[in-house]
């Protein structure tokens, strides 16, 4: 079983960054950790020659704000999802800085 570091200031390989995470209940790959990379998300880190190493203050950081509000029910989710998603009600007339006028 891996320990979870006691110091915010603990560097970890990018496979000891998983493992920990795993331990300390945010289940997230080695692969997902570089493709998260990869794109610019992810936890930050830094690099030692080619090695990308976390702080580990920085991953428990991050892992935990994308964690949700607490719910109740399952179907919680859908609404807060559903809300966050639509920008604007439905039916209503798209803005007009949003429609193009195209030239012919």
């Amino acid at each position: 079983m891996t320990s979870i570091p006691n110091d915010c200031d603990t560097l970890l390989s990018r496979d000891q960054a998983a493992t920990t995470l795993k331990a300390a209940g945010f289940p997230v790959s080695k692969a997902t950790l570089a493709t998260m990379a990869s794109r610019g998300q992810g936890p930050i880190y830094r690099r030692f020659g080619p090695r990308a190493l976390y702080r580990w203050g920085d991953l428990l950081s991050w892992a935990e704000g994308r964690l949700s509000a607490p719910r109740r029910s399952t179907s919680e989710g859908d609404v807060l999802d559903a809300t966050r998603r639509r920008r604007r009600p439905l039916g209503s007339p798209r803005p007009a800085s949003a429609i193009k006028n195209y030239v012919t």
